[in-house]
Parts: C-alpha cells; sequence; structure tokens
C-alpha cells in the first residue's frame, strides 16, 4: 500500500509499517537474513530531526574512504539523480526537506533534514503542506540555505533539458504527468510553479489540486535539494554541484575520478543523520566487478580504506564466502530491489509473445550467472517481497528453470527476432549472455546491444527507444507499493523522454485501479494492490519479473560504519569512517 499518513497532534504524522520476507540459506556456507521485519516511521517528535546525529561507535575522524566502481554516476545535479549511485553519493554534498534516519537493520525514521520537522499537514486534508526550515543550514560558500533556494531547486527540476529524476513533486504541483508543458520553468525563470511558495526565508508551501499525503516522503529524494539561482549551470551541474551537505565537490575527472572534501559550513548540530568522519572521500571509477573486489580483499595499501561499490561478483562468490578471514569486512543483506526484463510493450504488442517470455525464463541459471542466493533471490511478482500488502504467487508457472515447451505453444511456429539493449557493464553483460541463450532454447531469435552504461537509465527512459526488451531494477522511492506500480505502469505519465514507466504499458482498465485504490484508506490498500501486482500480470505481461537483489559487498580492513540502505538496498556512506 502507498502510506497515506494522517495528522496527529500539532500537525506531526506518524506512520508504522511492517515487510516481511522469506528466510533462505544459501548453500553456500552464508545465510541471507531475509527474515527481518522493516519497520518505517515519520517522526512526530521535532527533537528526532534536531542534529547532530548519534555518533557511530568506535568512528575515528581522518582518512580517505575510497569507492571503487566499474562506472561512471549517470547524474551527480541533484534534481537529475535517480541511479542508485547517485542515490548513495548525492546525500554526501546535498540535503533534502526530509530525510531517513536508517539504523541498517530494517529500522526505519522518516525526519525533517532541511527542515525542522517532517511536515505540517496544514488542514489535516494531504492538501496544503507548510515545512519550516532550520536555523544554521549553510551552502559551501557558508550562505544561508532559506526556503527561496528550495523552492528554487524543486522549480528547476520543471526544466526539459533537466531530465532524469524523479517526477512526483513536479507531478502533484502540475497536477498533470505533463508537468513540463504546464509550467515552462525557461520562460517562467525567476518565479515559482504553481502551488509552490516561499512566503519568507522560513516557510515552504505546498498547494495540491488533490490529497497528496504522500509528500513527506516524497521530499526526502533529492527533487528537494536547494540551490542558489547564480549557481545554477543547467546541464553542467552535473560536473559540479553546488554542496548544502558535509562534503563538497573538489574535483571531478568525468569517468575517472570525483573527489569530495570536506566542506567547513556544514554545523553537524542541523543534521540528524550524516556524519564528516573522513576527510576525503572518493569516487573511482573504471575496475571491473572482479577487479575491484579483489583488489578490497587484497588489502593492500590505499585499498584498506577502499569498497568495492558493485557487489561481489559471481566468481569470487565461493572465495570470499569460505574465507573466514573475510567475514568481519563483509556485508550480506536483503534488499528491496527487484529486477525485471523489461518488454517494451509499444514494440511488442501480441501478448502471447510477452507471455511466451514469461514461460521461458530460467530464474535458476539467472541467479547462478549472477553468483548464487548471495547476490539474488528469484521473483515472480511485480512488487518484491519487502512491500507492503506483498502476496506470493506465479501467473506463469514454469518451474525454476521455465517451461520452453509452453513457450513454444504459445510462439505457435513463430521465431521472434527481438533486440536486446543491455548495458556495457560486467553484470549486465552476464545477463545478456544467459538471456539471450535462455530465450533463444525457447524459439526466440536475439540480438543484443550494448548501451553505454552512464547514459542506460536515460536512453531506455526515452519513448522511441529502439529496443523490444532491456533489463530493469526498481526499489520503491520508499517503502510502499503505491510507489511500484503507479510509478512504473501508469500508461498516462508516459511522455517523450524521462520515463519511470519504461515497458511503455497502458492500460485505461488499469490506470482507472491506480486511481481507484490511491482513494482508499490505508487499512484497505494493501491487499488491492496485491490483486492489482496479479492482475496485471495475468491480463497483460508487461514485464518478466526476474529477482531481488541481495547487497553482498566488501571492504578493506580500515573502512567503518557502512551499511546497505534499508530504502534503496546499497551501500550507505553517511556513517562512514576509516579506523586510524
Amino acid at each position: 500500500m502507498r502510506p497515506r499518513v494522517a495528522a496527529a497532534a500539532g500537525g506531526a504524522i506518524a506512520l508504522v509499517v511492517a515487510l516481511g520476507a522469506c528466510s533462505e540459506n544459501t548453500g553456500e556456507g552464508t545465510t541471507v537474513d531475509t527474515n527481518r521485519q522493516q519497520t518505517g516511521v515519520i517522526a512526530s517528535d521535532p527533537k528526532d530531526s534536531q542534529g547532530p546525529a548519534a555518533e557511530v561507535a568506535g568512528a575515528q575522524k581522518g582518512g580517505t574512504l575510497t569507492i571503487i566502481r566499474e562506472t561512471p554516476i549517470s547524474h551527480l545535479d541533484p534534481q537529475r539523480t535517480y541511479s542508485f549511485a547517485g542515490l548513495m553519493t548525492n546525500p554526501l554534498f546535498a540535503r533534502y526537506l526530509t530525510t531517513w534516519k536508517d539504523d541498517g537493520k530494517g529500522g526505519l525514521v522518516l525526519v525533517g533534514d532541511l527542515a525542522e520537522t517532517p511536515g505540517t499537514n496544514v488542514n489535516n486534508d494531504c492538501k496544503v503542506w507548510e515545512f519550516k526550515i532550520k536555523d544554521g543550514v549553510k551552502f559551501e560558500d557558508g550562505s544561508p540555505i532559506t526556503a527561496k533556494e528550495i523552492a528554487y531547486g524543486i522549480a528547476r527540476s520543471f526544466d526539459p533539458d533537466l531530465t532524469g529524476g524523479p517526477t512526483y513533486v513536479q507531478e502533484w504541483l502540475a497536477d498533470s504527468p505533463q508537468f513540463d508543458t504546464k509550467w515552462d520553468f525557461k520562460k517562467n525563470k525567476g518565479s515559482l510553479p504553481p502551488g509552490l511558495t516561499a512566503p519568507d526565508a522560513k516557510t515552504l508551501r505546498f498547494e495540491f489540486a488533490k490529497p497528496r499525503c504522500d509528500l513527506p516522503f516524497a521530499v526526502s529524494l533529492p527533487t528537494s535539494a536547494p540551490l542558489k539561482p547564480d549557481q545554477d549551470t543547467g546541464v553542467n551541474l552535473d560536473q559540479r554541484p553546488f554542496s548544502s551537505g558535509p562534503y563538497k565537490v573538489a574535483k571531478n575527472q568525468v569517468g575517472v575520478q570525483l573527489t569530495l572534501d570536506r566542506n567547513p559550513h556544514w554545523d553537524p548540530k542541523t543534521d540528524a543523520v550524516r556524519h564528516q568522519y573522513p576527510d576525503q572521500i572518493v569516487w573511482s571509477f573504471g575496475p571491473t566487478a572482479d577487479a575491484a573486489n579483489n583488489r578490497v580483499i587484497a588489502d593492500n595499501g590505499a585499498d584498506q580504506s577502499a569498497i568495492a561499490f558493485n557487489v561481489v561478483p559471481a566468481s569470487l562468490v565461493a572465495r570470499v564466502a569460505q574465507d573466514a578471514a573475510l567475514k568481519s569486512r563483509t556485508i550480506l543483506s536483503p534488499t528491496p530491489s527487484a529486477n525485471q526484463l523489461v518488454i517494451n510493450n509499444q514494440r511488442i504488442t501480441d501478448l502471447k509473445i510477452r507471455q511466451a517470455l514469461n514461460y521461458a525464463i530460467d530464474r535458476e541459471g539467472m541467479v547462478k550467472a549472477l553468483g548464487g542466493q548471495t547476490v539474488a533471490q528469484p521473483l515472480t511478482t511485480l512488487m518484491p517481497p519487502a512491500t507492503i500488502g506483498y502476496q506470493a504467487y506465479d501467473a506463469y508457472p514454469a518451474g525454476p528453470t521455465g517451461n520452453l515447451d509452453k513457450a513454444k505453444e504459445l510462439l505457435g511456429g513463430q521465431t521472434p527476432e527481438l533486440v536486446l539493449g543491455v548495458a556495457d557493464n560486467t553484470t549486465e553483460q552476464q545477463m545478456g549472455t544467459q538471456l539471450k541463450a535462455n530465450l533463444e532454447r525457447a524459439g526466440f531469435k536475439i540480438t543484443v546491444r550494448n548501451i553505454p552504461d552512464d547514459s542506460k537509465l536515460d536512453e531506455v527512459k526515452k519513448k522511441d527507444n529502439p529496443w523490444d526488451l532491456y533489463i530493469g531494477n526498481w526499489a520503491a522511492d520508499w517503502p510502499s507499493g503505491a510507489s511500484i506500480l503507479p510509478v512504473l505502469y501508469d500508461g498516462r505519465t508516459i511522455k517523450a523522454e524521462g520515463n519511470s514507466n519504461q515497458s511503455y504499458f497502458n492500460d485505461p482498465a488499469i490506470n482507472a485501479e491506480f486511481d481507484r485504490i490511491l482513494a482508499l484508506e490505508p487499512a484497505k490498500q494493501g491487499p488491492e494492490w496485491a490483486k492489482l501486482d496479479q492482475r496485471i500480470m495475468k491480463e497483460h505481461a508487461p514485464v518478466v519479473p526476474l529477482f531481488v537483489d541481495v547487497a553482498y559487498n566488501v571492504h578493506g580492513s580500515r573502512v567503518g560504519g557502512i551499511f546497505i540502505s534499508s530504502v534503496f538496498g546499497y551501500p550507505s556512506f553517511v556513517n562512514a569512517y576509516v579506523k586510524q
């Protein structure tokens, strides 16, 4: 269900959710703890939003933390950030209206970040929201952050040249998926989109045509990062964002290395979540997943204070899992991140072909190709298990390795020729090889086309993209089923570029169901999302669910404070430190 939060006394809001999953032993000497209960709460006490963040046990100041990743981060500009690598690095140099306190064990508390609280539901109808901005929050040049700069950051997210980021707030303000045509940022530069005002330096106000009870969650995303208008370099902000967080961009060798230094104007007293332990944080791009993990496992020199952002690859899983000396340097955690073989429904209009793809898929082979159950768990639903309202089902039961006979029966002697777009990183290349062999056994002819990894997200979001199939990955933007199904499958949101609905699925009856369910009382929404999940798959098969990610990361012996984000399922660096 999508959390529809009600106002408590004084306009504070509270929500508790429980997320369950199955526990399974990997058989590789390592157990994935997917049985933990994940909970999310919106803070009702303003003290929860105050800084400083609680000190991390054993943390020390100083040193350089290195994060090794194969490919560059697609966007650093907060208003354009939506990749997992971007969402994990943005909090180091950008602050938002709200953010999550995360214990790394599934416990989440939504707190005010730049705002004093997670927001006030002014009339208790979710149509008018106000956020009071904290005193003492500053940019990297020492100038104060006010409601005006936060409003400007949101306004620039309407610019069609700055695509790629979340679009919740823009669509809600415009009351239309086509937000960039409802309000023109370039023509109205210097003003704010309708419904967004900054009555004074301390107050940011949202007014919506419809109830938007999820706003406190939506503004925990980078859309609400502040920016001074005179620091707005348009598309070039990707190269050097203007910092409001504990670190600032010192140097960016695009595609090679991103260096972050401490921001001396960040005040820990204003920040309930972040720390500033390392002197410097460096993203190093280029090494393959194998090379990066081998370097960190070897634990020599500067790599003692490094982490491989890419999970342990298939070639190294057995070695890492069986090495007791590495146990203290590995992180194994379930994630809410679901992967699909996305079908371009504009190009593949025959339902039987889409159903055949679902019957053909060899999930067991895919999981083995990726490295086993320390990396992935098979999935047959649109929503992953760690979703409120989740119910297990399999619309196209084909066993763990697929049902090739059923797929061929549906194809009826056809040999569909399909183009599979695959990012040029190690993981997707492995997946592409496995998918091609798997689907061709079922009667398809698959042509694999490589897409540069740092541009893939932008390219598949283009409505006229040239691929029939591509690999998709989605983690809910907050712990809720409605930040999965409507976001990915509401056809009314489809536009020329920047589409989250990358299957380009559009069915009026399903769109109407989204509206119906979102209008229900919160307690009634969960089961309805589960029913709709099944209906979409059984009636339309717009994608092929593949697997849920399991995070399996290794770091050097001098790295501390790293945990896997309970929201996004990737390493978080807000508590990171280097052992001296």
